[in-house]
């Protein structure tokens, strides 16, 4: 790799953002950053434009006094270094530029959605990390990479499994199934009677991965499953009928392909962020990594077993979005966020998370092939959907 990459990381201060700055600092004088971006965490943000002198910094939260005061600072000791900038048209602006090569997108929520959708409509390579630009708008996504030329290389491990085991064929008409893992979450082994039950806190407590609250909780649901599959359907222009899902506890099987010969191939790592993300960045090169290697000297065993969709009756609506497609993702992502926030905020029980969702994908005014305004929409619908559900039930 002779050429330098200009890399903008947009949710720096996020854990996939953080992990992503750690694989730079390991990749040497051949990758730069060159942007990072953060909502509203600006005392991190200023600690990593200190680390890693970027260009270019963003905040994307509602302007104050204090991200009025920061877009004035100078870094300690390189007096304006780096340029501070406010707002979502900015950090759009910036990753359609030619200061960019490589956007890992790391925004978590539909907020993410615009500067991706910039990404592949400027042929830029995307590193993407935030699900939600394809379950909302996978239609349009790969519709504007192949229109641009952009890459869209995964950063979830699960998909970044597929991605890698599928350089084993030789397209799509070779596979016969894809399977997705999962750890099963923190209440994986609770009896299912007692699910309804589970405190904050106990839903929080993910066993191999440490991730946002939000993604947690999600685990904990196996939402974030249904989120890969629907990811899944348009990374790889498949059938749902060609996804499979098993609960994986170890975490070490990332995902797999199944052939259409019968060979399975599957991708195979310690629990390591960091790992899909320097894949990403570097691709089609592989190069040492920061991530701890598996221990062959160690005796290991896997397991995995059908998911359970009495456990996980969120699962099944991945399945059903993915098949219909048009208007589903944006409202089912919606919707979830927005119960989400209310677990979280003590006014819901997690088990009631999937049943708002149902009710709120099975009611809203389905369009089979919408416009970005059309899904912002359905987006905006789907939350308040969410919230006359639970004044009602007040």
């Amino acid at each position: 790799m002779s050429q330098i990459r200009n890399v903008a990381i947009l949710g720096s201060t996020g854990s996939i953002g953080r992990a992503a700055l750690d694989v730079l600092s390991h990749l040497g004088e051949h990758f730069h950053v060159a942007g990072i971006s953060c909502h509203q965490q600006i005392e991190l943000l200023e600690t990593q434009i200190e680390s890693f002198l970027p260009r270019f910094a963003f905040a994307t939260g509602p302007i104050d006094d204090s991200i009025a005061a920061w877009q004035n600072q100078s870094v300690s000791g390189v007096p304006q270094r780096t340029i501070r900038q406010h707002g979502m048209d900015a950090l759009v602006s910036f990753v359609q530029s030619d200061e960019v090569d490589i956007v890992v997108a790391a925004i978590v929520g539909i907020a993410g959605l615009e500067s991706s959708l910039a990404a592949a409509n400027a042929g830029k390579r995307l590193a993407l990390a935030n699900k939600e630009s394809l379950v909302v708008s996978g239609s349009l996504m790969m519709e504007a990479a192949r229109a641009n030329g952009s890459e869209i290389l995964p950063v979830d491990s699960e998909h970044s499994a597929i991605f890698q085991c599928l350089q084993a064929g030789r397209g799509k008409s070779d596979i016969h199934k894809i399977i997705l893992t999962a750890s099963g979450g923190p209440l994986r082994d609770w009896p299912v009677d007692k699910l309804s039950s589970a405190t904050i806190e106990e839903a929080l407590s993910h066993p191999t991965w440490q991730m946002g609250r939000k993604i947690t909780v999600d685990s904990a649901t196996m939402m974030n499953k249904a989120l890969e599959v629907i990811e899944a359907k348009w990374l790889f222009d498949l059938d749902p009928e060609q996804i499979a899902v098993v609960v994986h506890p170890q975490s070490i099987i990332h995902s797999m392909v199944e052939f259409k010969d019968g060979s399975v191939i599957g991708q195979l790592s310690p629990p390591d962020m960091r790992l899909p993300i320097q894949y990403a960045l570097t691709f089609p090169n592989r190069i040492p990594s920061p991530s701890p290697k598996i221990d062959w000297s160690q005796s290991m065993h896997l397991d995995w077993k059908p998911a359970d969709q009495e456990r996980y009756p969120a699962l099944q609506l991945g399945f059903e979005v993915a098949k219909k497609a048009g208007t589903c993702g944006a409202v089912l992502n919606a919707a979830n966020e927005a119960a989400v926030d209310l677990f979280l905020n003590k006014k819901i029980k997690l088990t009631e998370i999937a049943t708002i969702c149902r009710q709120v994908l099975d009611h809203h005014h389905y369009s089979p092939a919408p416009s970005l305004s059309d899904l912002q929409k359905m987006d905006q619908w789907g939350r308040s959907e969410v919230q006359r559900w639970i004044n009602a039930k007040c």
